[in-house]
């Protein structure tokens, strides 16, 4: 285990991290900030390895309580520290669970908000990382994207939304899967590195029992033609000092 303590730039959280693992990208931030788009008061995050999603929330909405799962223990435990280290002990709580494991530790119908950035790759997809936590995050292995979907299906009241950061090339995927567990495509963005490049990242967000409807933004891009920042990814990452509702909609 290598460890590095991090500032995420939002609200003074720092954030613990094992080089050894996995570490957050850019996918991570810009899901947090989708889903801070909109007012919730109970959010799950699925996947939640070292918990910078339920972090970064934490400052940019008024979410009460946020439920972080892990199937990884050492993710876990780094995720748990993250939330003392923090002193959000009292608005995040970790469950070192798998995500098939969920309806054990929460009940049904009792959030109002879930978010997730699953494993993009399926199963059997490409040769694999030799370090299996890092073949883990990348990779679907003891759950599918299917299994993911419904758990957020399950954990979500009638309304409530479901936001997920994935690879567009797996839209047919998620959006076949998220139909069928009564999870209706609401809002899609695509991401894209540079201005006129292919996108490389989708932002969805799907209502539990919503109405067939779906709002498509405009490309988000991230990088100028500098390469600096784009303004959009300013504003974002920007938030830190306002610590406002500024979601991406």
């Amino acid at each position: 285990m290598t460890l590095r303590v991090d500032d995420t730039g939002f609200g003074g959280i720092r954030l613990t991290q094992d080089t050894d693992f996995f570490c957050y990208g850019t996918d991570a931030v810009l899901l947090a900030d989708f889903a801070s788009g909109n007012r919730h008061v109970r959010a799950a995050d699925l996947g939640t390895n070292n918990g910078v999603i339920p972090l970064i929330m934490s400052v940019l909405t008024g979410i009460e309580y946020f439920a972080g799962i892990e199937r990884d223990r050492d993710a876990a435990a780094l995720a748990e520290r993250n939330v003392r280290d923090n002193q959000l002990e009292g608005r995040i709580g970790i469950f070192n669970c798998d995500i098939l494991e969920v309806p054990e530790h929460l009940a049904a119908s009792s959030f109002d908000a879930v978010t997730a950035n699953p494993p993009y790759f399926p199963r059997r997809a490409g040769s694999g990382n030799v370090r299996l936590p890092l073949h883990a995050a990348r990779h679907e292995t003891s759950a599918s994207l299917d299994d993911f979907v419904r758990c957020a299906a399950y954990l979500l009241r009638p309304r409530g939304a479901f936001y997920l950061v994935h690879r567009p090339e797996r839209l047919v995927d998620i959006m076949t899967s998220c139909r069928a567990h009564e999870l209706e495509p609401k809002v899609m963005r695509l991401v894209c590195p540079r201005a006129g490049q292919p996108p490389n990242m989708v932002l969805l967000e799907c209502r539990r029992k919503g109405g067939r409807e779906l709002k498509i933004l405009p490309d988000l891009i991230v990088r100028s033609e500098d390469g600096s920042r784009s303004e959009e990814m300013e504003r974002i990452y920007g938030q830190a000092a306002s610590g406002g509702f500024h979601g991406l909609r």
